[in-house]
């Protein structure tokens, strides 16, 4: 039996693994073949939308978590409130706009480059600097899923669309 203070990976596998289903569902139906690729922009983009939706069913309990380690919400809390938002912001723009070639891009990218570099950077010092044992605010407020790879990775990968995507855009 799983106490409410262990450690459980449970959210961030049932989030990873039903987006990847959904992904593959929309490369199967929308493309020839198996783009990766384009299957990895639609994984992504709708693991962002789902994890914000888990952070805005509590945005408190999140911003609680949130506070524990983010570097700017430390010092501007308001920040902490507008992450989710922004990260639904960024995930649906990202989904509407993949394979578009839009201008539009332009404003989605820079907020995932932003939130992702800032959250990324705070990961590093609180767990890989600092050896902060804190619980990752990331699936929302309340959840017993440490700090850690996993965030670190979310938000690099989220850091790493924006400017995919910005670069695509300069190149086409």
């Amino acid at each position: 039996m799983v106490g409410k203070d262990d450690t459980i990976y449970t959210p961030v596998i049932a989030i990873f693994a039903s987006t990847a289903l959904m992904a593959l569902a929309i490369i199967l139906n929308l493309y020839d073949g198996l783009p990766i690729l384009t299957f990895l922009k639609w994984f992504f983009a709708g693991s962002m939308v789902v994890l914000a939706i888990q952070k805005l069913q509590d945005v408190e309990g999140f911003v609680n978590g949130f506070l524990g380690y983010d570097l700017l919400a430390r010092r501007y809390v308001p920040y902490g409130y507008a992450y989710p938002f922004a990260e639904l912001y960024a995930g649906v723009g990202m989904i509407a706009l993949i394979g578009t070639g839009s201008a539009l891009i332009w404003l989605v990218a820079p907020v995932a480059i932003f939130i992702g570099t800032i959250s990324a950077v705070s990961v590093i010092k609180a767990v890989y600097i600092d050896k902060r044992d804190l619980k990752c605010a990331c699936v929302g407020g309340g959840s017993n899923v440490p700090l850690g790879f996993i965030s670190l990775s979310e938000n690099l990968i989220m850091a790493a669309m924006g400017l995919w995507m910005l670069g695509l855009r300069i190149i086409a």
